[in-house]
């Protein structure tokens, strides 16, 4: 028997099919669905599809818009599954497969699914509103002002650094960011069909989908001609202009026009592709090349610095959980949910589908040569050193792939080149696609370029709820949502702040927080909803929000800890320290104003009864 074991392990440890990983995931995320979910749903939160919702009852055909739940679910799943599911997990192969593979599948049922379904609830029960509001009512009003700072300040970076990966992405890449400007018209004309023309979505869904498959196309076989591709060739500074003023647009139209149309119409290409993904890996069945453990888990890697403890729960970022989906929980969605059950397949259904992404990435990544994997995503300017300490570590199959694709990829560092080839990797296996590998390439970017584009344009949005909120405190007038002068000059503040990071460039530098602060907002949207759910007489049912909370907090200030002393401080990186001393400080005086509030309610006993006709210790303002 023992020596059984060994074999079993050996073979976990040293090589899995591809197949096995995805066949694994289907069937715990189907079952977390239909058991944990709905414990989650009845138990928990015990959602009720009696009580109106937000966007029943404040529809104004603006931002509170009762949407149908497939639409709905499309723009969530497309604003809340950015860079993160691609590009973390491809980062994190750096430790092997296995540590990626273990939170991917255990972070999404138990933590990100938890977090998106209890924050998404909240929203809905406070009209709408966002973290930093809720967290004002539930907890107080100078731990809902400082959570508020903290959280415009996370959004800023994110979108900015989002954005930078997008521009990496589509400069000089004509095909992709055509095909990516095209989502935006089909959206808009997708958008006037479901709004005038009664049970439309279905029509509308298929127009969308047939006419985004001909602009891929027709947009490879366009750019064939040199006049066309050099119109849509632009440069880096023309897409850092671009890109916030499609944000500014995204977040002043409309929903039903632009924003959930183009999200949903995204969704297709987002589901579609990773799809084809699967089916390649089920075709072709690859085996995973990357070890289950690699030499660098205890830190000094190449693409992360840090040990896999704590950093593969950081790094992973929106794979397994994320704060940026708590920032479009309390902003975009909540206002669009018509059912309180919905929040069920929208909330938790979205993220493990999001978990599938993580999953497909990390897959993808693994199945190349671990010595063209570290190629790729080690910077030239340290490349040759690496390579004299590993020399095991030497490409097998990077250069073949160069010269089809036509470009040097070594040194291509951030995660989303390495993806790319990955996915072309398995691509160009099925038979008679092997001459597809630059278009694979090409196709792929233009994913990414997708993927993360859904999510600026639902944040932008989200950035300007939080904002006239902020200045509603100081000027009544911008409370009033439907006020246009209100509207315009907080998208305009707002889309500024981002757009001039991305435009002279020196956020990149900051990117490395965006993981810390992404994962310290998780904790925040888990422990400010706790308190919530205490207020709300959960009793014990609160401990599986607040276990997860807590365990995320505790876990992110380790990883910022060896973030600032170990790497920015060394490093005399001191504004990258402040920043991230800052954004530790700010969430610990949430933490601390939520953990008080927690034992003040602990110790209340008796109960009143609460507009929804709920037993409750505390009532508070809606």
């Amino acid at each position: 028997m023992a020596g059984l074991t060994n074999i079993l392990l050996m073979d976990v440890l040293n090589g899995v099919n591809a197949l096995t990983l995805i066949f694994s995931a289907l069937l715990i995320f189907a079952i977390a669905y239909r058991v944990y979910g709905l414990f989650i749903a009845n138990k928990v939160l015990r959602l009720n599809d009696k009580h109106l919702t937000p966007a029943v009852e404040f529809s104004d055909g603006q931002d509170y818009v009762a949407t149908d739940r497939k639409v709905l679910f499309g723009h969530h799943f497309a604003a809340i599954a950015a860079a993160g599911p691609l590009v973390g997990p491809v980062l994190a192969a750096q430790f092997g497969y296995l540590p990626g593979a273990l939170w991917i599948l255990i972070g999404c049922v138990l933590g990100g699914g938890v977090h998106d379904m209890v924050v998404l609830f909240a929203s809905v029960r406070h009209k709408g509103q966002s973290l930093a509001t809720i967290a004002t009512k539930e907890i107080g009003a100078t731990t809902g002002t400082i959570a508020g700072l903290a959280i415009l300040f996370i959004l800023i970076l994110t979108l900015a650094g989002l954005s930078l990966a997008c521009i990496n992405a589509m400069h000089e890449a004509s095909w992709s960011l055509f095909t990516v400007i095209i989502t935006m018209p089909i959206a808009i004309i997708m958008g006037l069909i479901m709004r005038y023309r009664k049970n439309s979505v279905t029509f509308a869904s298929i127009l969308g989908g047939v006419l985004l498959i001909a602009g891929i196309i027709g947009g490879h076989d366009l750019m064939q001609n040199e006049q066309i591709n050099n119109l849509f060739s632009w440069d880096i500074s023309t897409i850092s202009i671009a890109i916030p003023v499609y944000g500014f647009l995204a977040s002043v139209l409309p929903v039903w026009l632009l924003l959930v149309p183009r999200d949903y119409l995204s969704t297709y290409l987002k589901i579609g592709t990773i799809l084809m993904l699967a089916i390649g890996v089920i075709v072709i069945h690859p085996t995973v090349q990357m070890p289950a453990i690699t030499s660098f888990i205890n830190g000094g890697g190449p693409v992360i610095g840090g040990p896999v403890l704590p950093f593969i729960f950081i790094v992973i970022a929106c794979g397994a959980i994320s704060g940026f989906h708590a920032v479009i929980a309390t902003g975009t969605t909540p206002k669009m949910i018509a059912h309180e059950r919905e929040i069920l397949f929208v909330g938790y259904g979205a993220m493990l589908v999001e978990g599938f992404v993580a999953l497909m990435a990390l897959i993808a990544a693994c199945t190349l040569m671990p010595g063209d994997y570290f190629a790729i995503n080690t910077p030239k300017e340290g490349y040759d050193a690496f390579l004299a300490a590993h020399p095991a570590l030497h490409t097998v199959d990077l250069q073949h792939y160069a010269d089809v694709i036509g470009l040097d990829l070594h040194g291509r560092t951030g995660g989303a080149v390495s993806l790319a080839v990955g996915m072309a990797h398995i691509f160009n296996k099925i038979p008679y696609m092997d001459q597809l590998t630059a278009y694979w390439y090409n196709f792929a970017i233009m994913f990414e370029a997708v993927f993360i584009l859904t999510a600026i344009d639902a944040g932008t949005r989200v950035g300007r709820f939080f904002l006239q909120e902020m200045l509603g405190a100081v000027i009544p007038k911008f409370n009033d949502k439907n006020w246009t002068p209100g509207v315009i000059i907080s998208s305009v503040l707002f889309t500024f702040a981002w757009g001039y990071l991305v435009y002279t460039g020196n956020v990149s530098s900051i990117w490395p927080l965006f993981g810390i602060s992404n994962q310290l907002l998780a904790a925040c949207g888990l422990i400010v909803c706790t308190t919530m759910l205490i207020r709300m007489n959960r009793g014990k049912y609160a401990l599986w929000s607040a276990i997860p909370g807590v365990f995320m907090a505790l876990i992110t200030f380790w990883a910022g800890y060896i973030q600032v002393t170990s790497i920015y401080l060394p490093h005399q990186q001191y504004i990258l320290a402040s920043l991230a001393i800052a954004a530790m400080f700010l969430m610990l005086l949430v933490f601390i104003g939520a953990f008080r509030k927690w034992y003040d309610l602990l110790k209340k006993e008796g109960s009143l009864t609460d507009f929804y006709g709920e037993s409750v210790k505390e009532l508070v303002e809606r």
